[in-house]
């Protein structure tokens, strides 16, 4: 059995199917995926053999609409109410009839994102105590291994139990960044980006790249949900939008508001540092305007959404990615392209752009 789960949000199934399938055959791997329709994961299966391992071929934060994943040991169902903790380390210590010798860092509980999942969320949380003191004993925790042990719950009694490589997994429970939506802020839009600064710049990086000082640009600012982000990092920005602006922004003295067209403006000065952009038009066009800037020196990194057609999400984004690796490669700029579909996003996906 060479199979693994792939967390993605409920309804892009097929997206997080597609791009895995695409991203393991460039990688020399083949395999077939498993799905329905609004159940938060996706089942892919490799046809090579078992000491072939997709995390040593794939990286977790190359892939757009997968979340957190790990490889199957055994799945478990009907588990006995009384004991549903021997059955579990018989798995770990045992497969057909073979003894194992596996040893994790860690356990996550978890289970699929969905309402029907989220039930199980309490039972899962008070399982783990008593669960991680039998693998102690059993000595199958070891702080030192690379591998972390996934216990993938549907229910109380139904589980797929699975591991993950420690450097190439998310860190967080079902790889979900849960933000608090600031109450000062003049939309709820200001969590994608301030998820995106989490998720895309390493935390030692910020005192370079998200410091006080730096100027931004804020294309299709109104109300100010993105411009908000930047103000509170002590940036100086340059909101652009026909619409108003929140009060709050403009008496920060931080922000200068232009009336004008997101598509039409260029600065003046090649001074900055920052392009954030949340308009909502065709995929194809925003990442076009967003390589205008970087090719024309314009600003250094461009962090920007891309609202998704309601099909074929994945192709879609493939068929930019590509267009940008055209516009960049005829200009000859070297440049840096990351995109995730973050927790915050919705029909959409967050994408970071900056010339090398």
């Amino acid at each position: 059995m060479n199979q693994y789960i792939l967390y993605c949000r409920s309804g892009f199934e097929r997206d997080c199917a597609a791009e895995i399938q695409q991203r393991a055959a460039e990688a020399g791997l083949y395999g077939f995926c498993r799905t329905k329709e609004n159940q938060a994961y996706v089942e892919f299966e490799l046809t090579q053999e078992v000491s072939v391992c997709l995390f040593n071929k794939v990286k977790l934060d190359d892939l757009i609409f997968t979340r957190q994943w790990f490889k199957v040991i055994a799945k478990l169902d009907e588990l006995n109410e009384q004991d549903r903790i021997s059955p579990i380390i018989e798995s770990l210590c045992y497969q057909n009839g073979e003894k194992k010798n596996y040893q994790f860092s860690d356990i996550r509980m978890e289970y699929p994102d969905t309402n029907q999942g989220k039930e199980i969320a309490g039972f899962a949380k008070k399982f783990t105590v008593p669960l991680r003191q039998a693998l102690k004993k059993r000595k199958l925790l070891d702080s030192e291994s690379k591998y972390q042990l996934h216990l993938f719950m549907f229910d109380s009694c139904n589980l797929i139990i699975g591991s993950s490589l420690v450097s190439n997994s998310s860190d967080l429970l079902l790889g979900i960044r849960r933000l608090r939506f600031p109450s000062e802020a003049p939309s709820r839009s200001t969590l994608k980006l301030e998820e995106g600064f989490h998720h895309f710049i390493p935390k030692h990086e910020w005192e370079t790249r998200l410091t006080s000082g730096l100027r931004a640009v804020d294309l299709g600012a109104a109300p100010g949900g993105w411009t908000y982000q930047l103000v509170k990092k002590g940036m100086m920005v340059t909101a652009i939008d026909n619409g108003p602006m929140a009060d709050s922004l403009m008496e920060t003295g931080q922000v200068k508001h232009y009336m004008e067209d997101g598509f039409k403006y260029s600065p003046k000065k090649k001074n900055v540092h920052w392009l954030v952009c949340d308009m909502v038009e065709k995929p194809a066009r925003v990442a076009s305007l967003m390589a205008k800037w970087i090719i024309n020196g314009w600003c250094q990194e461009a962090m920007f959404n891309l609202k998704l057609p309601m099909k074929q999400r994945f192709q879609n984004v493939a068929e930019v990615m590509s267009s940008l690796e055209t516009q960049f490669y005829q200009a000859g700029v070297q440049y840096e392209f990351k995109a995730k579909h973050l927790y915050h996003d919705r029909e959409e996906i967050t994408c970071l752009l900056r010339a090398l």
